[in-house]
């Protein structure tokens, strides 16, 4: 798949980061809405990934204290390298950040995939939205 990666605020990359996020989240894992947005978004930075024909296939952010988080990609564009590319993107803006660390809160279902990046397992399972999580934690270079 041809992808397109744009990094920005959250003002940038509002209305696709939304639309992926709410048919992810709240369409498909039935994540309730209050629990979907928050204040972190407006100091967050966002990464959109978008398919050739310019739709948005994918988004997540990185806080401010180097926690990635709202990974979520589109089911028609699973398995083709947006979440990587968009992983990439946000390790390498902590790196550029000077952040010694990046970590995350992995559903258990996507344990091996962050794990392929270089992400360890930290502390037990827990639960977030009714949905089994592992944090995970990646040491920069």
């Amino acid at each position: 798949m041809t992808l397109k990666i744009r990094l920005g605020d959250w003002e940038a990359q509002c209305q696709p980061a939304r639309e992926v996020r709410t048919e992810v989240f709240i369409g498909e894992q039935n994540i309730p809405i209050e629990m979907e947005w928050d204040d972190m978004d407006a100091v967050s930075l966002h990464v959109v990934a978008y398919d050739a024909a310019g739709e948005p296939v994918g988004t997540a952010r990185l806080l401010p204290d180097g926690h990635i988080g709202r990974m979520a990609v589109r089911r028609s564009a699973r398995g083709a390298g947006v979440g990587g590319a968009m992983l990439a993107a946000l390790i390498d803006a902590g790196r550029q950040r000077g952040t010694g660390e990046v970590m995350l809160n992995a559903q258990i279902h996507a344990e091996a995939f962050y794990a392929r990046f270089g992400f360890v397992r930290e502390g037990r399972e827990f639960q977030d939205a009714g949905i089994a999580h592992i944090h995970m934690r990646y040491k920069l270079a």
